[in-house]
C-alpha cells in the first residue's frame, strides 16, 4: 500500500487499529456472527458501547464524577450553534469570535436573545486570540472556540466570567492537557479527534440546564437526551463505535497528557521550518498558533506550483488552505504521525533547490 501522508481538516485521520477495529465489526460484531452496522441501537451490546464512550469521553478530560453528562448526537457541531442558546440562552449571552466557526455560532444565538461580541479579531482575519477581554457580570453564558480550524490560532487559556462558560472544542478535543473543569459546556463535531463525520459529543454540566424559561422542542432539548442516555432517537451506532475504538487507543497510549507531548513535537518540527525558510510565511502570529492546524504560505506566488507539485510526488495531500482563508494548511490532529510532519518539512526545505 502506498504511504499518503494525509493532512485533511476533516474528516482527519484515525489511528489503524481503530480503522482495523472498525473494519472488523463491520464484518463481525465481537464475534456475534452480526455486523455492527445491523445490531440494534437499544440491544444490550451497543448499551455496553455507547456506556464505555461516555465513560471514557468524561474520564480523559478529567470531568468524570463531577457532575457532567456526555451525549453522542447527531449534526455535527453547526447543529450545537443552535441547541446551545436554544438550552442556555434567557437574554443576553456573551460571544468571543476568533474565526468562521465563531462567527456562525453568533449568528444562530441571535434568534434567541441578545448577543454581545465580547472580542473579536476579525479586525486583522483572525490570525490572533483577542487579550484582556473584558466579560461583564449578568450574561446568561460565554461561549468561545478553543481553536480556530481554518486561520490557525488557539486558546492558551479558558475565559474567566461569573456564568457558564461553554466551548466549542470540535479540533482540538483530546488533544492536550486543558482546564476542562472550568467549562461548563464543551460540544464538538466528532471528526477531528474523536471518530467519523456526522456525530457530535456534548459534554455537559447537568446543573446549568433547565433554565431558559422556554419551551424547548425535544430533539433540541440536551435535558431530554440525558434522561433518554443518547437514545431519544436511533443513534449512530457505527460512528459512536468508532470513536469508542478511538478512545480506547487514546486511553492506551497514556492519555491527553501522553497525545500532548506528541503534538508538541509535531507542531514544533513543522513550526521550525517555517520559521527557518525565508521563502515560507507563517499565516498566525506566533504568540497564538495552533498545534492542530499549521497555516502558511510562500513569499512568491510562483512557489505554489513547485511546492504542489513536490507534495504531489511525495504523496502528500490535502494541504491546500480553506477556500475563505486561501494559503495552506497542515491539520496535525493526534492520529497523524510525525514521520508525515518530516515528509511535509523535507518538501519544503527541498524547495531551496527548485526556485
Amino acid at each position: 500500500m502506498i504511504k499518503v501522508h494525509n493532512f485533511c481538516a476533516g474528516p482527519c485521520l484515525l489511528p489503524d487499529e481503530v480503522y482495523k477495529g472498525a473494519a472488523d465489526a463491520v464484518l463481525d460484531f465481537n464475534g456475534s456472527g452480526l455486523s455492527i452496522l445491523s445490531i440494534s441501537h437499544r440491544s444490550k451490546e451497543f448499551i455496553a458501547v455507547l456506556e464505555e464512550a461516555q465513560y471514557l469521553a468524561l474520564s480523559l478530560l478529567g470531568l468524570e464524577g463531577k457532575g457532567y453528562s456526555a451525549l453522542f448526537l447527531q449534526g455535527g457541531a453547526s447543529m450545537e450553534f443552535l441547541r446551545v442558546p436554544y438550552n442556555l440562552m434567557q437574554t443576553r449571552a456573551g460571544y468571543i469570535d476568533t474565526g468562521n466557526w465563531s462567527s456562525k455560532a453568533i449568528t444562530q444565538a441571535e434568534a434567541f436573545g441578545q448577543v454581545e461580541v465580547l472580542a473579536s479579531s476579525k479586525d486583522r482575519k483572525y490570525v490572533y486570540i483577542p487579550e484582556d477581554i473584558v466579560i461583564p457580570s449578568g450574561l446568561d453564558y460565554v461561549h468561545y472556540t478553543s481553536n480556530n480550524t481554518i486561520y490557525g490560532t488557539q486558546f492558551n487559556d479558558v475565559p474567566k466570567a461569573d456564568c457558564p462558560i461553554v466551548c466549542d472544542m470540535s479540533s482540538d478535543i483530546y488533544s492536550r492537557v486543558y482546564d476542562c473543569d472550568k467549562i461548563d459546556l464543551i460540544y464538538a463535531g466528532a471528526q477531528k479527534n474523536i471518530g467519523p463525520a456526522g456525530l457530535s459529543v456534548v459534554l455537559v454540566k447537568d446543573s446549568i440546564l433547565g433554565k431558559s424559561g422556554r419551551m424547548i422542542p425535544q430533539m433540541m432539548d440536551y435535558a431530554e437526551h440525558i434522561d433518554k442516555g443518547s437514545l431519544y432517537h436511533t443513534a449512530n451506532v457505527f460512528a459512536i463505535y468508532t470513536s469508542l475504538l478511538n478512545l480506547r487507543w487514546l486511553q492506551h497510549l497514556g492519555g491527553v497528557e501522553a497525545i500532548e507531548k506528541i503534538n508538541i513535537q509535531k507542531a514544533a518540527t513543522l513550526y521550525r521550518a517555517i520559521d527557518e525558510l525565508d521563502y515560507v510565511v507563517g499565516l498566525a502570529d506566533v504568540a497564538y498558533r495552533s498545534r492542530m492546524n499549521v497555516t502558511f504560505d510562500f513569499k512568491e506566488e510562483t512557489m505554489k506550483s513547485v511546492f504542489d507539485t513536490l507534495c504531489m510526488e511525495a504523496n502528500i495531500t490535502n494541504i491546500k488552505g480553506h477556500r475563505v482563508a486561501g494559503g495552506y494548511r497542515a491539520s496535525l490532529y493526534n492520529a497523524l504521525k510525525q514521520e508525515s510532519v518530516d515528509a511535509l518539512v523535507e518538501v519544503l526545505h527541498t524547495m531551496k533547490s527548485k526556485i
